[in-house]
């Protein structure tokens, strides 16, 4: 038998609150049941705190140049993206895999349990269609506006663990402004919406490898030592380089720059 406790645990994440109720509780229930407890822990399928959010996009908004038929176009693309995430669980994994890039950095920043966090998205995702699929859903307006929504589990606390304790985590709740635990799932979800439309834009249009490699030519420069108005410089130009591109190779141009 499993026995579940619902806990409301306001603005604390609460594992602590609620892995202590379930081993409290043990005994009753082996007194109970004339059964023997065995495993007392919480679960991370958070599946009573539930975070909600919805945005519109207009075709104009998500044009290229900002005019409504090419916008349109765009979201004809992003649609179609959409579709293979909800069909097929090998494209939703890294679909999903992109919102969590979001989530689970907003929730490292701030001191959470990103690991619990990304345990209930999955798992809620696949309990609530059964099957796995995609996180995110995207429709269109007959007005031809773009509207995403994500209705995800955020096991999220701003009161104790290392929310209070660590000092970044501390820094950057200040800095959201944050106060309930609600307005920062509700801030994550937000995030994690935005990277899967950037995601999906970038896929029905120009492809993800040219973000890609515009952050490894930056890194390629930080990496050979550039600094300031150097790094910008020296990624241009490993982007625009056609030949295979090297670490020492980019250290060459840096030390070309500076004589």
């Amino acid at each position: 038998m499993i026995v579940h406790l619902l806990v409301d645990c306001r603005d604390a994440m609460g594992a602590n609150a609620v892995n202590t109720m379930a081993e409290r509780v043990a005994p009753q229930l082996e007194q109970l049941t004339g059964g023997r407890a065995h495993l007392r822990i919480l679960s991370n399928l958070a599946s009573h705190r539930l975070a909600r959010v919805e945005a519109t996009f207009t075709p104009e908004e998500m044009a290229s140049n900002g005019e409504r038929e090419d916008g349109l176009a765009v979201i004809e693309g992003i649609l179609e993206a959409q579709a293979f995430a909800v069909s097929d669980p090998y494209r939703a994994a890294t679909h999903n895999k992109g919102i969590m890039n979001a989530i689970s950095s907003i929730a490292l920043a701030c001191g959470q349990d990103w690991r619990a966090i990304e345990a209930g998205c999955h798992a809620y995702t696949s309990l609530e269609h059964g099957q796995y699929t995609s996180m995110s859903t995207w429709t269109q307006h007959e007005d031809g506006d773009l509207v995403g929504s994500m209705v995800l589990p955020m096991a999220v606390g701003i009161v104790g663990g290392a929310s209070k304790v660590h000092p970044a985590a501390k820094a950057n709740l200040a800095i959201l402004g944050v106060t309930s635990a609600q307005e920062l799932a509700g801030i994550m979800l937000c995030g994690g919406l935005a990277q899967n439309l950037g995601a999906l834009r970038a896929l029905s249009t120009k492809g993800i490898q040219a973000g890609h490699m515009k952050l490894h030519a930056k890194n390629m420069a930080v990496s050979a030592g550039a600094v300031g108005d150097e790094i910008e410089i020296l990624a241009t130009r490993v982007q625009a380089y056609e030949g295979a591109r090297t670490q020492s190779m980019v250290e060459a141009w840096l030390k070309e720059m500076r004589s």
